[in-house]
């Protein structure tokens, strides 16, 4: 006789994270896709939602926990081990939810997954755990694998950016990532106001607040926007503060021709296309169904019109543009992602720093690319998803020596960010403002090669 499953929130977490860890699936969109197939109501996704990033965030935390209670580990399968760390997860780290409940489903579930030596051993491990409790933190004497434990952060990121920024500003970033995303949008200047947009909001019963990053972006303390009138009619955009930066400090004017060259799935696109009224901006994108999805966002946000969307390796642009067809360039590069740490937390497990050092290498083979496609006195801006200098102000320092015309002066922003700071790029940290981390460099082509 098959066993019966009810596929609970907690059931579902197990089956999702086994799925990230083996498969390599994004947590945000495998989340989502869940949620759906499973028809979950608000409250069960968000206990899900809950569990899921619970887990992927403090995992190794969670796993120097449970260490010492698993005899063999090596013969451990995969789903058990999640789903222990799902039980340890709530323990800790979810003081609303009763021991007994946690007990009983986490059984259960070993139960339905498995056979009965697997509900024995469950069992077993979660009453050791209750009887002995788990072990301290402070037992570990280097003081990287501390921070790397106790953070859930790979000691390789621990070490470079201690090298990088220094032990404090580390632990300042690094005590921040495992903390809840803010929801932001931005005001879609083509079709509203900040105030006319905060009124709508606040008319479907979300909670808004101004940001302090940048006059573009409305915090929304409650509420999920994708279900509001004002997401679904393009008058908010759902994007992060410091994502808005780049663009800002573009300083469009409205006859502007602009290239977006690493576009998708067109946030910056959009942003760009609602300061442009006679100006264009030509995206590219080397896939096809990303070239898709960036004509879907500008047709949502009404700038269809200034949207150029075409499929293109940026690497390969000046065989398609005459030198000198732009005003300004957006390289918005691909980089390791390690400022989206706090949305995207598997991304810290997968990436290694030869990661960061090889992609360094395409995003100066990209600025190489566009380069010439600028004319003399445009602006020419980097930005990347990352805090580690490799793909940062190394990338823009390397550029700058093989292309004496280009000098990188101070990027600006609308509320003059890090103003006093003496770099010329500017980064964002994840614990600056609690928003992504982010990186804009600003250079100037002076004269014709």
């Amino acid at each position: 006789m098959a066993k019966k499953i009810n596929k609970t929130p907690r059931y579902l977490a197990v089956e999702l994270l086994e799925k990230v860890e083996k498969q390599g699936a994004y947590s945000n969109l495998a989340l989502n896709q869940t949620i759906k197939q499973n028809e979950l109501t608000k409250r069960d996704a968000h206990l899900l939602t809950n569990i899921v990033y619970g887990v992927i965030q403090h995992k190794l935390t969670l796993e120097y926990y449970l260490k010492p209670f698993i005899k063999r580990p090596n013969k451990l399968q995969s789903w058990v081990k999640q789903l222990l760390l799902t039980a340890l997860y709530q323990q800790i780290y979810l003081d609303n939810i009763p021991k007994r409940a946690v007990f009983n489903e986490t059984i259960e579930i070993a139960k339905v997954k498995g056979h009965a030596g697997v509900r024995k051993f469950v069992t077993g491990i979660l009453h050791a755990i209750d009887r002995q409790g788990i072990p301290s933190l402070d037992a570990i004497t280097d003081s990287i694998e501390a921070l790397s434990i106790a953070t859930s952060t790979p000691r390789w990121l621990v070490e470079q950016l201690q090298k990088e920024v220094g032990t404090a500003k580390t632990k300042s970033i690094l005590e921040t990532i495992n903390q809840a995303p803010k929801q932001t949008v931005r005001i879609n200047t083509k079709v509203t106001t900040a105030e006319a947009l905060a009124a709508q909001l606040e008319a479907e019963k979300l909670e808004v607040a101004k940001s302090p990053v940048t006059p573009l972006a409305l915090q929304v303390n409650t509420g999920f926007i994708p279900a509001t009138e004002a997401f679904k009619t393009g008058q908010a955009i759902v994007q992060d503060e410091s994502a808005m930066l780049a663009v800002e400090s573009m300083a469009i004017n409205a006859g502007d021709q602009v290239l977006d060259a690493c576009a998708a799935p067109g946030g910056k696109t959009t942003q760009i296309a609602a300061q442009l009224e006679t100006g264009q901006v030509t995206s590219l994108d080397i896939h096809k169904h990303k070239v898709a999805l960036i004509e879907q966002n500008a047709l949502r946000a009404h700038v269809e019109a200034q949207v150029k969307a075409l499929q293109m390796d940026a690497r390969k642009a000046s065989e398609e543009f005459a030198k000198e067809s732009f005003d300004k360039i957006l390289v918005d590069a691909p980089c390791s992602g390690i400022g989206l740490l706090r949305r995207k937390p598997e991304v810290k497990y997968e990436k290694k720093y030869q990661d960061s050092l090889d992609l360094h290498r395409i995003q100066v083979s990209i600025l190489d690319a566009v380069a010439p496609l600028l004319k003399v006195g445009g602006t020419l801006t980097y930005s990347t998803c990352t805090i580690l200098d490799s793909e940062n102000q190394q990338t823009v320092s390397v550029f700058l020596k093989a292309h004496p015309e280009f000098e990188q002066v101070k990027t600006k922003t609308a509320f003059e960010l890090k103003a006093d700071r003496q770099e010329l790029g500017l980064t964002i940290y994840p614990d600056d403002h609690l928003s992504d981390g982010f990186y804009i460099a600003t250079l100037v082509k002076r004269t014709e090669v």
